[in-house]
């Protein structure tokens, strides 16, 4: 056979090949990470049992319940509570089912941002209200939550930027394999 031929061969299965490279390259691993992560979700949804503030618990929080408005919980624990059920749990659940990297990312920025509101909302529960007003401190649970949470962002980052390398490596390979296939068309085109 003649390189020709060779070639034209090749480049029947070339859009297959870009195919599988384009699904490998939207996927993660997250290896032995996946288990810290399971935990950190695991953390977060018993943090939402325990209580928040006094007697209010983090379903209390989330569902906006007469023992939330009893404990003057604040508008950082609610938006804590919910960046907790979407991206730490729902996002985090998800990527890790279907390894899809678009997935991580998602976790990741909203367990950061997540990370924040936790640390704001701990800082809130610990600062007087109007008039003065000073209710419970925070409750385990929210400390849980934010340390759950905070963990979570860390593991996700790392998953993520693992993610991308192997992303950087992969397009490496293939600008190495277009500058083979081109010296290779010159020599063939030049007689050397």
């Amino acid at each position: 056979m003649n390189p020709v031929q060779n070639d034209q061969e090749f480049e029947q299965f070339r859009g297959e090949l870009d195919a599988v490279e384009r699904r490998i390259a939207g996927e993660i691993d997250p290896g032995a990470r996946a288990l810290v992560v399971a935990g950190a979700v695991f953390a977060l949804l018993i943090s939402l049992v325990l209580p928040t503030a006094g007697a209010a618990r983090g379903f209390d929080v989330l569902l906006n319940t007469e023992v939330a408005g009893i404990e003057h919980i604040g508008l950082p624990s609610r938006i804590f509570v919910w960046l907790v059920i979407v991206f730490g749990v729902g996002f985090s659940l998800l990527a890790l089912t279907t390894r899809r990297w678009v997935l991580a990312w998602l976790a990741c920025a909203g367990s950061a941002v997540g990370s924040v509101f936790g640390v704001l909302s701990i800082w809130h529960r610990q600062t007087p209200g109007l008039n003065n007003y000073e209710g419970a401190g925070p409750g385990i649970g929210l400390i849980l939550g934010t340390i759950a949470i905070m963990v979570l962002t860390f593991h996700w980052i790392r998953v993520v930027w693992s993610r991308t390398a192997v992303q950087l490596a992969a397009e490496e390979q293939r600008r190495n394999a277009a500058r083979e296939a081109e010296e290779r068309d010159r020599k063939r085109l030049t007689g050397e």
